[in-house]
């Protein structure tokens, strides 16, 4: 996985979530914030979390290297479910991410340890109740609406998680450095005294709306090989 992360640090998220909409896959995205700086980038490593970290240490005795501990707490808001021991067992375990659907602890320990973890916010207090273990509970983890599975890659930088089908990143990859590449000319243009407006055509995509109000933005883009909005 470490040529996965090696090709995502040149590409962002956003990047990534424009390539799945132009290949017709579903973005699966979630806002979660960075507790400790650092992109992220492995295949998903799921855990559902009913109140103990026994699951966690259960999940990484099949981990593989490089890949992301995503954890499904059911985006509470009433304890943390990850602290500094999990991630620093995580680490040792060849981990090379958390993301949490849920809260965290001990923030000072965690960004000393320097493993890049995603999570809902934090809270002092952990866990006051067990739950029965479901048997699936390292079959698949639910973040926001999507339900992942170690079939699925995630990658998370400033802007928050994406998840993509393991099986079609390197398509998506290609496709995002092509739209990397086009809005990178495009800044360019802008800053030397171009603006977006010309480069696009904006003039004439208004002309054109007018006699076919149907034509939509993206649809006029394709046309000129503009990259935003997909």
């Amino acid at each position: 996985m470490g040529a996965l992360l090696k090709r995502f640090g040149n590409l962002t998220t956003p990047h990534v979530a424009d390539a799945c909409l132009r290949a017709g896959i579903e973005v699966r995205t979630a806002s979660l914030q960075a507790v400790t700086p650092g992109r992220i980038a492995g295949r998903v490593l799921p855990a559902r979390h009913v109140g103990s970290v026994d699951v966690f240490l259960e999940a990484f005795g099949s981990a593989e290297p490089g890949d992301v501990l995503v954890v499904d707490n059911n985006a509470r808001r009433d304890e943390a479910c990850v602290g500094d021991l999990v991630v620093l067992e995580a680490q040792a375990a060849g981990i090379s991410g958390l993301v949490v659907w849920g809260l965290h602890r001990d923030t000072v320990d965690i960004r000393a340890i320097g493993l890049p973890v995603y999570s809902l916010g934090a809270m002092p207090t952990g866990p006051l109740r067990l739950d029965p273990l479901p048997d699936n509970a390292l079959e698949s983890a639910t973040v926001g609406e999507w339900t992942v599975t170690q079939a699925d890659v995630v990658l998370g930088d400033e802007d928050g998680v994406i998840f993509v089908p393991a099986d079609r990143v390197d398509e998506l990859f290609d496709l995002a450095e092509s739209i990397q590449a086009t809005e990178r000319k495009q800044a360019d243009l802008i800053r030397s005294g171009t603006t977006l407006r010309e480069q696009v055509r904006f003039d004439a995509y208004l002309a054109a709306r007018k006699e076919r109000p149907s034509l939509t933005f993206r649809e006029h883009l394709r046309g000129v090989g503009g990259a935003i909005e997909e």
